[in-house]
């Protein structure tokens, strides 16, 4: 990948980075690095899969891609509300089914195309439409979030109306997610299938440069419609280690760190770190393979449930940054969530009666395990205590481990023929999303989705069916209710934790937050 107008300060931050690196890798003891000033070195949890937002589904990777590109919509800071923002305004039909954006004006892609409404059905059409001449360049493996649409219309060049083939409740929101970035046509053209690791946005930063399993680095849009950022640069620095991310961090070769350890909280008290935490829509979950083996008995699902000591994971391994899941959606969805549910209890005795009456003592499960991944909190170590407590009542559980992406390239396919559970996280923004995707009948992996345990309920499936048209939001909040009560009962995930997202910034950062809906937004910050 050759320098793309990189600065002098992108260019010395990422070799001081890199010095860093070695300097860990090695066993030397880092000395305190100084990182530039305007230049950002955040320290990534993966290398990103790819920097096309229609083709990505890793919060890793959103990280980046919400500082390249805009939406139509977007959330409000530090909120899950929808504003505007390539979009000025929008109208909805009587019955649900057309939106109207209006478009900004003056708005140029960092390649210096228009963005126009010409582009923004550019960008549907090739996420959606198989005869599109690039939908070749994906796959777009949350497409789903716009099944509903039927089709984009220019309507002028500043307006432009989706048709929609029935009310859809979670549409806007689904448009402020990264899926509804909107990218370059031309870009995409010029590129083809190449995109993802050359691209062009509207954003705050423009790409600069991506050196495999080193860093990324994005420079400032001077011409930013929603004004300059403050910083000059930013450097992704892709750290898989979480130990050797915290000692970065406390050596200074990085500013700025997600998804802090919980046992290296402790490290970064006193005046020259600041520990930010924000709670958010998170679960940490256990996929069961419903389809073959122990996992497809019901009894035996709940006995995973009844057999894993949840409060000890979050107390213990979590040091108490998550809290004890009761089922498939996350409280900070409070108007969505079931509050009558609790938590299946720790009852290992209870666990080895259902095994019993199932005939599955002594089963054997192949259990996949990831080395790190967005949300995935401390995945190692957390596989370690749940293969413990599951050992305990008379399971023998063999462990697989896998890097993230190749963990992803695992599960998502399904886990038919190949293992028994796995572990998964999911960050979403809108309480249709998880269940929609992952529970659903329809969204089998052979069907395009990720319900990779291959769980089935049609009463589920006409529940998440009946919420996403309904255009009441009590009437939503009952549908996903009672959803969540059969879910919970059938068991085919083990519901596990909760997390408070973190993340460590230097004192030499300022105007830093964490968002609800997980993304980094950098162009308020600032580094001296």
């Amino acid at each position: 990948m050759k320098l793309l107008g990189m600065t002098r300060r992108g260019a010395m931050a990422a070799m001081l980075a890199t010095t860093a690196m070695a300097g860990v890798a090695m066993g030397v003891a880092p000395a305190a690095a100084q990182t530039p000033p305007g230049v950002l070195i955040v320290g990534q949890i993966a290398e990103p899969k790819a920097l096309d937002p229609a083709a990505v589904t890793a919060v890793n990777d959103f990280r980046i891609l919400m500082n390249v590109y805009d939406g139509l919509v977007r959330y409000k800071d530090g909120t899950l509300e929808v504003e505007p923002a390539l979009a000025t305004d929008w109208s909805i039909s009587e019955d649900g089914t057309e939106y109207t954006f209006t478009l900004r004006e003056g708005v140029s892609f960092h390649d210096g195309s228009a963005f126009d409404a010409e582009a923004v059905v550019f960008n549907f059409e090739r996420m959606l439409n198989e005869d599109h001449p690039y939908h070749n360049t994906g796959p777009f493996p949350l497409a789903f979030f716009f099944s509903a649409v039927e089709s984009v219309e220019a309507v002028d060049d500043l307006t432009v109306k989706f048709k929609l083939n029935a009310p859809y409740a979670p549409f806007l929101s689904n448009l402020a997610y990264p899926t509804g970035l909107i990218v370059s046509p031309e870009a995409v053209k010029t590129h083809g299938a190449e995109f993802g690791r050359n691209p062009s946005g509207t954003g705050a930063f423009k790409f600069a440069e991506w050196r495999s399993n080193e860093a990324v680095v994005v420079e400032k849009n001077p011409d930013y419609w929603d004004g300059a950022a403050e910083l000059d640069a930013v450097v992704f620095r892709p750290i898989t280690d979480a130990n050797t991310r915290t000692a970065e961090m406390l050596a200074g070769g990085i500013d700025l760190m997600v998804e802090v350890p919980p046992v290296a909280l402790s490290e970064f008290q006193g005046d020259a770190f600041t520990v930010h935490e924000q709670a958010g829509p998170h679960v940490w979950f256990l996929i069961l393979n419903a389809k073959e083996g122990p996992f497809a008995d019901k009894r035996v699902r709940q006995a995973a449930n009844y057999a894993i000591n949840k409060s000890a994971i979050v107390n213990d391994v979590l040091e108490g940054t998550a809290e004890v899941a009761a089922g498939p959606t996350p409280p900070a969805f409070a108007w969505a969530y079931n509050e009558t549910l609790e938590p299946y209890p720790y009852d290992p005795d209870k666990a080895r009666e259902l095994l019993a009456e199932a005939g599955a003592e002594g089963a054997e499960l192949t259990f996949y395990v990831t080395e790190g991944g967005s949300g995935m909190l401390d995945p190692i170590a957390m596989g370690t205590a749940i293969q413990a407590d599951l050992n305990a009542v008379g399971l023998d559980v063999k462990i697989e481990t896998y890097e993230w992406n190749t963990f992803l390239g695992e599960v998502n396919p399904g886990l038919e023929g190949k293992a028994d559970m796995a572990e998964m996280a999911w960050m979403t923004n809108d309480p249709d999303t998880l269940p929609f995707l992952a529970l659903r009948t329809e969204a089998w992996p052979d069907k395009g989705g990720f319900n990779s345990g291959y769980y089935s309920n049609p009463k589920v499936d006409e529940l998440l069916e009946a919420a996403r048209v309904a255009t009441d939001q009590d009437e939503r909040a009952k549908l996903y209710q009672e959803m969540q009560t059969i879910v919970q009962e059938d068991a085919p995930w083990v519901f596990v934790a909760n997390w408070k997202q973190n993340a460590v910034t230097s004192d030499r950062v300022g105007d830093f937050a964490l968002q609800p809906s997980f993304f980094l937004l950098l162009d308020d910050v600032t580094k001296n």
